[in-house]
């Protein structure tokens, strides 16, 4: 599509703590990646009234939840900061399904996921963008 970009890169990485001291295990994405049955949004920021793209590609690897992602209008403040590279964050927003506390912090091993969200500060620093198109 011409008048879009493609990003790919990691919404989570897994057994790493963020900056709220959650810890997503491997395979907590498992169950809520294969219920989908439509696409899930891309918003700004986490901003349900800012969809600025679609998720195409969205999968559990060895090093976390790994995302290719198109942002629908070249035009778009998003897309100008993002080939601009003043952000990189990714993040995504979810409900915990199953969680354990431990001396290190909140252990997320089940989650629903909502949406993903190119975002200026990623709770979890690696979560970033790696490739734009």
């Amino acid at each position: 599509m011409a008048n879009s970009i493609r990003f790919a890169g990691y919404a989570s990485l897994f057994d790493i703590p963020d900056a709220d001291r959650d810890i997503i295990r491997p395979g907590a994405f498992a169950a809520t990646l294969s219920q989908r049955d439509q696409p899930l949004p891309l918003l700004w920021q986490h901003r349900p009234d800012q969809a600025i793209g679609t998720i195409e590609k969205i999968a559990e690897d060895a090093r976390g939840l790994k995302v290719v992602a198109r942002i629908d209008r070249m035009e778009s403040r998003a897309a100008s900061m993002l080939l601009a590279k003043e952000v990189s964050g990714l993040s995504f927003g979810y409900r915990a399904r199953e969680s354990h506390q431990s001396d290190i912090g909140r252990e997320l091993v089940a989650i629903d996921l909502f949406e993903v969200s190119l975002v200026t500060h990623p709770l979890q620093y690696g979560a970033r963008v790696h490739f734009v198109a």
